[in-house]
């Protein structure tokens, strides 16, 4: 009950202390409101409102046709341009896509000559212009496929392709994107959060304070965990409620409540590996510095930008190692496929397992560094 009561009580200063920090205060607002929007508004990886212009020089059913099959919101209204316009206004910027059907295209296509349509793409716009041209083609093809079977009255092909998208009918990136930067700032928040407090107590020199006082490495150490611990599950529930949800209007499929307690589990390994950096570091530029060395690799390599099954498998397989990545797998299961805890334990298992490891030989430094200390 004493270590209890010293680990809450030391807790409750940290607490305290980060409140008064308004510079770190500010970095979480900031870190599970403003940067969720913007990440999740400004990253489109879909086509999206793209500008198209049409050169229709047959002016026929078929290129009216075709025309009037750009359709929002992929696409915008399609705007009518002159042959000779074609370059000067893609070198200004003006069109993505311009769509140049030739003479007699129609009268071709009944013919059975295959015509050629000339499909000029924008590439600086690469997303778009990748996507998008697939779009362009797919529905250019289409509508010629329509006009010359109800023409020649062909019958209708046999077996039809029905695509289902399951979790992210319509394929929006903001669904993917705002939920992966909530789950980035977690490990980003915990490393500095706890690095930060270890290093402010050696600048402040209340750490000699602590050390001379009946507190064991142990009390100190777990009053961090649990205080920065607590700020971020707080500030990633509100987030999860208040940005995605109600802001961004992005459905959340699993538990929330669930998501928080994997995330729980994984604090202790991003909250040790901040403690251990905070024993390394004699000041926040130092932090700042080697932050950077573990924060970067830990995202690359964790499954929130890339799939595994992207890299190589060398490096898949050293990927396993780091608790991130089965972190990020969770929480997509959870949130994303609304998965329960029969098919997320096991991830739960292994972070817990790899996360106690990495707080043990964090403990060791720290309590190295306090015998230096004293």
């Amino acid at each position: 009950m004493p270590t209890l009561a010293n680990i809450f009580w030391l807790g409750t200063k940290e607490l305290r202390s980060f409140l008064r920090d308004y510079v770190l205060l500010g970095l979480v607002a900031y870190a599970f409101s403003l940067a969720i929007i913007a990440q999740a508004q400004s990253s489109s990886q879909e086509v999206h409102n793209a500008s198209v212009a049409i050169v229709d020089e047959d002016h026929s059913e078929l290129s009216r046709r075709i025309a009037a099959a750009f359709l929002a919101p992929y696409f915008q209204p399609p705007q009518p341009i002159a042959e000779r316009d074609i370059v000067p206004l893609m070198n200004e910027g003006r069109y993505t896509f311009v769509v140049d059907i030739p003479p007699h295209f129609e009268r071709d296509v009944l013919g059975g000559r295959q015509p050629q349509i000339q499909l000029d793409v924008d590439a600086t716009a690469m997303v778009q212009a990748g996507l998008g041209s697939d779009y362009a083609s797919q529905i250019i093809t289409t509508e010629i496929d329509n006009f010359v079977s109800r023409a020649e009255e062909i019958p209708a092909t046999p077996v039809n392709l029905i695509v289902r998208i399951a979790f992210n009918p319509n394929v929006e990136t903001a669904w993917f994107t705002s939920v992966m930067g909530i789950i980035n700032s977690i490990t980003m928040l915990a490393i500095v959060l706890a690095g930060a407090a270890v290093v402010r107590e050696r600048e402040h020199g209340t750490m000699d304070h602590l050390l001379v006082m009946p507190l064991t490495p142990f009390e100190i150490a777990m009053s961090k965990i649990w205080a920065n611990g607590l700020v971020i599950l707080t500030a990633a529930g509100l987030s999860l409620y208040l940005v995605v949800r109600g802001l961004l209007h992005i459905p959340v499929a699993g538990s929330v409540p669930l998501f928080l307690c994997g995330a729980a589990i994984y604090l202790f390994f991003a909250t040790a590996i901040g403690i251990f950096l905070g024993t390394i570091a004699r000041s926040m530029p130092q932090l700042g510095l080697l932050y950077l060395l573990v924060y970067l690799p830990l995202a690359m390599l964790s499954g929130a930008n890339t799939p595994l099954e992207s890299m190589p498998p060398w490096l898949a397989t050293i990927a396993q190692i780091s608790p991130t990545v089965h972190f990020v797998s969770f929480a997509q299961a959870i949130l994303y496929r609304g998965a329960g805890f029969d098919v997320v334990w096991p991830q739960f298992v292994i972070v817990a397992a790899i996360g106690g490891i990495f707080f043990a030989l964090s403990l060791l430094r720290f309590r190295k560094v306090a015998a230096l200390s004293q």
